[in-house]
């Protein structure tokens, strides 16, 4: 089975991370974001996988020089221009031939949702289109999804306010169309596949949802690419990995908690850690303290940081004390 998965995004929510490397390709667990992704469909049976990109995708076959990824297939499908999703989505599967039934996948997106149930359901009620559910506890700033009993989809509502809907199910990024839908969007067309071709099926009565609460995050935010990676040694999901990877330099009286040091990160004496990531090539030098930050950049001795993201480029002067930083500050990178 085909996958498409949309990374075609500039990852303006995670900068300055993403000033040095793009957004797929930040590390969740140790392992790239997209490869945590592609591991969740290729356990759902998916065996060959087009990225949907934006850009350029020279890192991604530097990064996957076999042109595989968790035993994925890997084809590249680079936008002329952007399309939107309907329009990225169209675009990929007419580029990898796709033929027949496919999933696709938001790249932001880590899940534990067993995706061969989704297309077994698919198939089940002869569906167009069929899409993930998940119930979140404050649906405002989501796509919201109303169906019938069988999972028939009845009206989709966009970050609903109060007294809007009863649903708390949002659409959770993950479909299973069927190769006709790429017909209704026109060759190059920019279209929303949330906004005008999902309603547009709903109306013939073929479009499905079906809800399966399991782990979910959308990791293209600052402070929830923190916690998908804290998730990973906390138990939360199935890829459970060390904190501390082997090729890490971490001080014998360093303290670190609840913290993933990536490979290549150093962590000098009397420094502590907590709630954090510290990304490959990060340093950390002595006697500072760092709470519920991702650091790919340098922090200098005796500072103090918690709730930022330093970049690459990113240097925290010695004996600083910062709070709720980005470094450098994007609003001030031309």
């Amino acid at each position: 089975m085909h996958a498409v998965v949309l990374v075609g995004g500039f990852g303006t929510r995670l900068r300055p991370l993403t000033y040095s490397i793009p957004k797929p390709l930040l590390p969740v667990g140790h392992v790239p974001l997209v490869e945590r992704a592609i591991e969740t469909l290729v356990a759902g049976g998916v065996t060959e996988v087009t990225l949907a990109l934006g850009f350029k995708p020279e890192p991604f076959m530097e990064r996957f020089p076999d042109s595989t990824c968790a035993g994925a297939q890997l084809h590249y499908a680079v936008e002329p221009e952007p399309l939107d999703t309907a329009g990225a989505i169209a675009f990929a599967a007419r580029h990898s031939g796709i033929n027949e039934t496919f999933v696709v996948a938001n790249g932001d997106v880590l899940t534990d949702l067993n995706v061969a149930d989704l297309v077994a359901f698919h198939r089940e009620r002869g569906a167009q289109a069929t899409i993930h559910l998940i119930p979140v506890d404050d649906p405002s700033q989501y796509g919201v999804v109303e169906t019938e009993v069988d999972g028939r989809v009845t009206r989709f509502v966009e970050k609903p306010q109060p007294g809007d809907t009863t649903s708390r199910m949002i659409n959770a990024g993950t479909y299973v169309l069927e190769p006709n839908v790429i017909d209704l969007v026109p060759v190059g067309a920019r279209m929303s596949v949330e906004r005008e071709v999902f309603p547009a099926i709903a109306a013939t009565g073929r479009m499905y949802a079906m809800p399966a609460d399991v782990y979910w995050i959308d990791a293209g935010r600052a402070d929830t690419y923190l916690q998908a990676n804290l998730d990973t040694i906390n138990g939360n999901r199935r890829f459970k990995v060390p904190p501390v990877a082997e090729s890490a330099t971490v001080a014998p009286d360093a303290l670190i908690e609840n913290s993933i040091i990536c490979a290549g990160a150093t962590v000098e004496f009397g420094a502590k850690i907590t709630n954090s990531v510290l990304l490959p090539g990060s340093y950390v030098a002595t006697q500072s303290v760092v709470n519920q930050t991702t650091v790919m950049g340098r922090i200098d001795p005796c500072c103090k940081v918690a709730n930022s993201m330093i970049g690459a480029d990113g240097v925290v002067q010695a004996g600083s004390q910062i709070v709720d930083a980005l470094i450098p500050d994007p609003a001030k990178v031309s």
